[in-house]
Formats: structure tokens, C-alpha cells, sequence
């Protein structure tokens, strides 16, 4: 055993010297470098010689070049009323060698230059935080004195002490000295290293540091001995004689200001209830044993800023009581009430301990004590939600969030009034706040409750950063809102997507009242957006205001759409079916959503976001013509033929139509703003509205000819295959018959649209629809057609083609100087 101890100590010798050997080898360089310069310069001062007097005195300029210094300055010609008076004798100065005197400066000018303007400097960079092998190679530049005086000292009182031990097991196995003088001996040996190291703390203060630390660790061990293996103590006797040393070590820390100490006497005094220990685990006597212990560091953190000693004292506090937490809880003897108790004092000391040391002498907290202070609480918060959810007292652990918050809130307060706080402290615990605040709702509450409890706390966090000024708040709204949002969608899932046992009444339900809470919540935080000039601060960078408003705009738009989207589809669904009447109300809810984003496009006024607003329109009009229009005959068809309940979607078909006609029209008057446009955008343009407005005028026609034939009951008068054959006999005649009259009609009035507004393109459109008609009719209509549709449409057509012709003859001026500009006629 002692060969392995000498081992490993020669081993930790020959690693920190290889670890080093860089570090000396260049700290040696840079001496030897010094001594050269030093003997250079004593060659330069002998080669030198003696100062002749007779010699002008010399001086180096700038360069280094080597000038004389005249012997009088003229000085600059003052007038006086009185004379002046005569100068003073010049008194020789006794022979001394240049090198030992330093010549006066040779002014340049005898008038006094200006004061050159010089450059702003540039911002000096903060010097970088030295890592701890750094600061250590900072501290101990000479590795062999750090060695010779430090570390050999704590290597040789190990080595003491186990030199000890060895000896008194030694005279223990040949029954030298029986059991009571082999206590006095450990208790002798201790209190010899503590009285020699007082004789040497004003000389040796390391050394004599670790001499106590030594004797310490002999006195613990001693005591242990004597109760666990001799019997001479009781348990009671043992325990106190160990708390009587852990306070007189502690005593020696303060009275040797040396830090290893106070960790010594800490770590003697956390185990002293385990080498006392009779295995009856009586949880109260230990955790009132540490409690005191951590009271006397707290005593100890306001007179001194040992950071090492809070973490000591933390770190086996956590460890024991979340052993002994977690075993209680696995082995089912559970003591909740206790543990609560406990962990309640655990942390109001160590919170103290965290802030004792810096409100007293009025510093900055470091990044460890701000951890230290978030770790402590989240201990607490974690211990406090285990112990409530395994008492059955889940209910409370909302309350006791809260609770948390509320202290958080109460210190913030008090440290608030006080100027030489530092803010840092108040903005950790305002997060904190914020934190438990956040959390006590999801704890407590659940669902739809959580989202729009966020959707309200980020418009009142974002009011109270801006009422404030705190950064801190500002950036915990944008995080509460965010998660909001991820929130809802999640209750939306849960609500509409869910497996429900009763359909959700309409809109007076819990899906669509958060939504319209978290709408306002969203509209709330845009408004206070408008007046927000700082941008938000994270720690990974900073968050620009106008980039956050344009975002959060998108996400209202779009959380607005959605509400009314999901809420239209679940209700339709449910009542409906997944049928035409379903996909008619949702195009009606689409095309008017993008009108009414068209108006407020057009009345922003701005023209990206115009932009996005007709492309979103024409994307409405196109699912229009290819789903919802189409949809209309489903509709009919299915009622009339088949066993479609309901036709509550034909009279909401007219809405899409009007919305389809109101996008349009917006798009068609907002062309100015969209300027400049492609010329084949211009050309293109009344063709496609042309064709909208014919396709709407075509489906409207074969909607209503089927809807007034069947009116009054589901089949007409017809049941079974008649029905369809009346069906397809409407569809076909219709088609053959009303559709000429009705491109007919609609050419006309394009013409007389183009006549009216000089539109060249609007009276080829025409024209091309006449055409399309004509070769309509005589190809494939006038085969199979009734008489009386054949009279109908070819008489209806030769009308409006007359008059068409008629109005041309009357204004054939304005067609020919419009034919003779077409290549410069702007399409409108």
C-alpha cells in the first residue's frame, strides 16, 4: 500500500512538471534574453568612457540619431518696464560620467507650435477572460517555487498522516498501546500539527494551512475510531466532540483568512454524521446537523467571499438530501411533509448565501453566483413538485409555483428601492418571476386555458417593458407569445382533430373563443408594437422591431384566417358531411378572406404587400373556377339524383360569386399601383377577365335552368331513371340553346364597353366571342336542336349581330383613329 501511495505521488509530480516543462522553458528564454541586454549595456557603458568636459553634451532625436545641444537658448524678447535683472554666475558642475545624466530636451521653436489635432484612438477591446490554466501560469510564473513551497507541502502532510496511521496500526497489532492510548495518541498528534502550525502561520502561511488541515483530518479520524471500533464514546459524546472541532476549524479559516480551511472544515464537517452514524437513519437529526452547518457558512459568506466554500456546502447538501429524497420516495416511506420543510430552509439559506456577501460590499454578481442562485431554485421547484405529486396533493402545485414567483417578486421589490444593488440581480429575478408565473398555468390549469392565459400575459409583459424600460421583460414577451402560438395549434389539434364524445356547439365553444382570445392577445401586442423603438435582446443576438411587426402582422393574418377556417370546416363537417355543401361554404369563407385582404391591401397602400394580395387573389379566383363553381352542380346533381339531405350551400354559392367579382374588380382597379407591368401582363389581362366573367355567366345559367326545372321536390315529378333522363335532357338543351344567346349577350356588352372606353382589346375579345359563337352554333348545336331553339337562338343572335354592326357604322371616325394608335393604346 505504501509503495502504491509513493507511486502515484511520483506520478502526479512527473505529469504537472511535463505539463509545465513548455511554460519554464519559455518563462528560462526570456530570462536569458534579459541577462544579455544587461551585459550589452555594461559593454556600452565601458566602451563609453570618461565624459571629456570640453565636450558638447549630446542627446538622441527621434531617429536615434545623435545631436548636439547648444549651449544657451535664446530665449524670446520680453519687454518689461524695469530692467532685468543680471543673470546668475555660471557655476560649474563637478566632472560626471553622460551615461548618469539625462540632458535637457532641445526645444524646437522658440514660439510656441500649435497643438496638433489628433486622431480619435480606436475603441481599446476588452482584455479576454484568461482560462484557469492561464490565470494559474499568471499567478506562479516559477513552477519550481510553486512546487518547492505548495504543492510538495500538501503531498509530505498526506504522506505525514498516513505515516501516522501506519505507525499507530502498527503498535496497535503488536499491542503497544492499549485502546484509550491509542486515542490520546491521534488526539495528540492532531493538536501537535494545529500547535505547530499557529507557531508558523505569520511565517509559513501556506504551509502552516495545510499543518492544520492535517491535523484536523487526525482529530476527525481519531474520533471515529474511538466510537466505531473502541466504544469509548457514545454516539451523543462522539457527535459533539466532531461538531466541537468543525467549529474550530471554522474559527481558524476566519482567523488564518485562508479558504483551504474553511473547505476542510466543511468536508470534516459533512462527514461527521456518517462516521457517527449507528444506521438508524434518522432523517430529522441529520438534515437539523446540515442545517446548522449551513447556517454557519452563511455566517461565514458575510464576512467573507469564498466562493469555493458555498459551492462545498451546496453541492453535499443537494447530494445527501437528494439521495435521501429519491430512496424515501423508491422504498416507500416516504416523509413529504419533513422533506418539504427541509427543502424550504435548504433554499431561503442558500438563497441568502447567495446575496449576503454582494449586497454587503456592493459588487457585481459573477456568472457562477447567478448560476449558482438559477440552480438553487430549480432544485427547490423540482423537489417541491416531486414531493406535492407523490403526496396526492397534485392540486397545490400550481399554488405552490405561484408561491415561488411570489418570493422572486417580494425580493425583486425590496432590492428595487435600493440604488447600489446590482440591476443584473433584479432582472434575474424579474426573469424568475416571469418564469414561475408562466409555468404555474400550464402546472394548474389545462388547455385551451393555458393559451389564452399566455395570449394575455405577453400583451401585458410587452405594456410593462415599455412602461418600465426593463430589456428583460420585452424579451419574455416575444418568448410567452411564442409560446402561445405553439400552444393553440396544439389545442386546435386537440379540439377540432380530437376524438370528441358531442359535437362542439357553434362558435360559443372552446376551440373558437381561444382563438378569438389569442387574436387579441395578437392585435394587443401589434398595437404596443407601433410605439416599441428597442429592439429585443437574446442572448444569441437581438431581435429588430420593424422585422418582429411585419412577422407578427403575417401571424395574426394568418392565425385569423385559421380560426374562422377550422371552425367553418369542424362545424360543416359535423352537420353536413364531408360533401359539395362543405366545399361551397369553405370557398365562400376563402374568396372572402382575400377580399377583404384586397380592401386592406388597397387601403395600405403599400405595394409588396398589394402584390402579395393579388397574387393570393388570383389564386382564390382560379380554386374558384376548378372547385367551388363546379361544386354548385355537384350540389344539385347529388340532391336532386341522389341522397344529398341538404341544399343549404346553393344559396351561399351566390356570395362566392359576388366575392369572385369583388377580387376582380380590385385587381382590375389597383393596376395602377402594381406599375410598371409586362406589356403581355397588359394584353393578357382583359382576356382573362373576359373568360371570368363568361365561365360565371355559364354556370349560373345551367345552375338555375336545373334548380327552377326541379324546383318544389327532389325529383321533379320524375323518380328513378326519368330524373336522369330530364336531368341530362335540361343539361343538353341548354347548352345548344341558351348558350348562344348568352355569349351572345356577353359579347355584346363587351363591345359596347369597348366602344364607350376606346378598349381595342375589349372589342376583339368581342368579336372573338361572336366568332366562337357562330362557328358553336352551326357546327355542333344546330344538330339535335328543338325548332323552337333554333328560332330562338339564331334570331337572338342576328339581333345583336346587327346592332353591333349599326354601332360600329355610326362611330367608324373613332374605330378608325383608334386602329391608327393601337400600337401606342395603353391597355387598361
Amino acid at each position: 500500500m505504501e509503495a502504491f501511495l509513493l507511486v502515484i505521488v511520483i506520478v502526479l509530480i512527473l505529469v504537472a512538471y511535463s505539463r509545465f516543462a513548455d511554460v519554464k522553458q519559455l518563462i528560462q528564454r526570456q530570462s536569458d534574453e534579459i541577462s544579455q541586454l544587461r551585459a550589452d549595456f555594461q559593454e556600452f557603458r565601458a566602451a563609453a568612457g570618461p565624459v571629456d568636459p570640453s565636450a558638447k553634451p549630446t542627446m538622441l532625436d527621434e531617429r536615434g540619431a545623435i545631436i548636439d545641444i547648444p549651449d544657451e537658448i535664446p530665449a524670446p524678447t520680453v519687454v518689461r518696464p524695469e530692467p532685468a535683472p543680471a543673470p546668475a554666475p555660471v557655476v560649474e558642475q563637478p566632472e560626471s560620467r553622460t551615461e548618469n545624466i539625462l540632458p535637457p530636451p532641445i526645444p524646437k521653436d522658440l514660439a510656441v507650435p500649435p497643438m496638433p489635432v489628433l486622431p480619435t484612438p480606436p475603441p481599446v477591446r476588452a482584455e479576454p477572460q484568461l482560462s484557469f490554466f492561464q490565470r494559474f501560469l499568471r499567478d506562479n510564473p516559477d513552477l519550481e517555487k510553486f512546487i518547492g513551497e505548495n504543492l510538495i507541502n500538501k503531498i509530505g502532510i498526506g504522506i505525514l498522516v498516513l505515516g501516522i496511521g501506519y505507525f499507530v496500526k502498527f503498535a496497535i497489532d503488536q499491542d503497544w498501546i492499549n485502546e484509550i492510548g491509542r486515542v490520546f495518541i491521534g488526539i495528540l498528534a492532531g493538536g501537535s500539527l494545529i500547535g505547530v502550525a499557529h507557531r508558523l502561520r505569520k511565517s509559513f502561511g501556506a504551509f502552516s494551512s495545510v499543518l492544520v488541515g492535517g491535523g484536523l483530518a487526525v482529530l476527525y479520524f481519531t474520533i471515529a475510531i474511538a466510537f466505531h471500533d473502541y466504544h469509548i464514546f457514545s454516539q451523543t459524546v462522539a457527535f459533539a466532540l466532531m461538531v466541537v472541532i468543525t467549529g474550530f476549524s471554522i474559527l481558524l479559516a476566519i482567523s488564518y483568512d485562508r479558504v483551504e480551511l474553511a473547505v476542510v472544515s466543511l468536508v470534516g464537517g459533512f462527514a461527521t454524521p456518517f462516521m457517527v452514524s449507528s444506521g438508524e437513519g434518522n432523517y430529522v437529526v441529520l438534515f437539523t446537523y446540515i442545517l446548522i452547518l449551513d447556517v454557519g457558512m452563511l455566517v461565514l459568506a458575510y464576512f467573507k467571499k469564498w466562493n469555493l466554500v458555498h459551492i462545498v456546502a451546496y453541492g453535499f447538501t443537494v447530494l445527501l438530501y437528494g439521495a435521501w429524497l429519491s430512496d424515501s420516495i423508491l422504498e416507500n416511506k416516504p416523509h413529504y411533509r419533513g422533506a418539504l420543510v427541509f427543502a424550504t430552509l435548504f433554499y431561503a439559506v442558500f438563497l441568502a448565501m447567495n446575496l449576503i456577501n454582494n449586497l454587503k460590499e456592493k459588487t457585481r454578481f459573477s456568472a457562477l453566483e447567478i448560476s449558482l442562485l438559477l440552480s438553487n431554485t430549480a432544485f427547490f421547484f423540482a423537489a417541491g413538485m416531486v414531493i406535492l405529486a407523490h403526496s396526492g396533493h397534485q392540486a397545490y402545485q400550481g399554488l405552490f409555483t405561484v408561491a415561488l414567483a411570489i418570493v422572486n417578486f417580494g425580493l425583486a421589490a425590496f432590492l428595487y428601492r435600493r440604488q447600489s444593488v446590482d440591476r443584473t440581480l433584479i432582472y434575474l429575478l424579474i426573469g424568475l418571476v416571469i418564469t414561475f408565473v408562466s409555468l404555474a398555468v400550464p402546472v394548474q390549469l389545462e388547455g385551451n386555458f393555458i393559451t389564452m392565459f399566455w395570449a394575455l400575459e405577453a400583451v401585458l409583459l410587452l405594456w410593462l417593458a415599455q412602461k418600465s424600460g426593463l430589456t428583460l421583460v420585452s424579451t419574455a414577451s416575444v418568448l410567452v407569445l411564442g409560446l402561445m402560438l405553439v400552444s393553440l395549434g396544439m389545442d386546435w389539434a386537440d379540439l377540432y382533430g380530437g376524438v370528441v364524445t358531442a359535437p362542439l356547439p357553434i362558435i360559443l365553444n372552446k376551440a373558437f373563443i381561444t382563438s378569438v382570445v389569442s387574436i387579441a392577445g395578437l392585435l394587443g401586442v401589434n398595437r404596443l408594437l407601433n410605439t416599441q423603438t428597442e429592439p429585443f435582446r437574446f442572448w444569441i443576438g437581438q431581435l429588430e422591431v420593424a422585422g418582429y411587426r411585419r412577422f407578427l402582422r403575417f401571424i395574426t393574418v394568418l392565425v385569423l384566417y385559421l380560426s374562422g377556417l377550422l371552425e367553418l370546416d369542424y362545424q360543416s363537417a359535423i352537420r353536413l358531411g364531408f360533401g359539395p355543401n362543405q366545399t361551397i361554404l369553405l370557398g365562400c369563407y376563402n374568396l372572402f378572406f382575400l377580399a377583404g385582404l384586397l380592401f386592406n391591401a388597397q387601403r395600405v397602400g403599400k405595394r409588396g404587400t398589394l402584390w402579395v394580395a393579388v397574387g393570393l387573389g388570383l389564386i382564390g379566383i382560379i380554386a374558384y373556377l376548378s372547385t367551388y363553381s363546379p361544386a354548385t352542380m355537384t350540389l344539385l346533381n347529388d340532391y336532386y339524383l341522389s341522397n344529398e339531405p341538404s341544399l343549404i350551400g346553393f344559396p351561399f354559392h351566390y356570395a362566392s360569386v359576388l366575392f369572385t367579382l369583388l377580387i376582380l374588380w380590385l385587381i382590375d382597379r389597383n393596376k395602377t399601383l402594381l406599375a410598371p407591368l409586362p406589356p403581355i401582363v397588359l394584353r393578357l389581362w382583359p382576356w382573362f377577365m373576359g373568360y371570368v366573367i363568361v365561365y360565371l355567366a355559364t354556370s349560373e345559367l345551367f345552375a338555375h335552368v336545373i334548380y327552377f326545372s326541379f324546383a318544389g321536390s327532389k325529383t321533379g315529378g320524375f323518380v328513378g331513371q326519368p330524373a336522369l333522363v330530364r336531368f341530362d335532357d335540361l343539361l343538353t338543351q341548354t347548352n345548344k340553346v341558351g348558350l348562344p344567346i348568352l355569349w351572345g349577350v356577353c359579347a355584346f356588352v363587351f363591345m359596347w364597353i369597348g366602344l364607350n372606353r376606346k378598349n381595342r382589346q375589349l372589342r376583339i375579345l368581342s368579336l372573338s366571342l361572336f366568332a366562337l359563337t357562330i362557328l358553336k352554333l352551326f357546327i355542333y348545336d344546330i344538330q339535335g336542336i328543338s325548332e323552337g331553339g333554333k328560332i330562338a337562338a339564331f334570331i337572338s343572335l342576328g339581333v345583336l349581330l346587327l346592332i353591333i354592326s349599326f354601332m360600329y357604322q355610326k362611330i367608324r371616325k373613332l374605330i378608325l383613329t383608334d386602329d391608327a394608335n393601337a400600337t401606342h393604346e395603353p391597355v387598361s
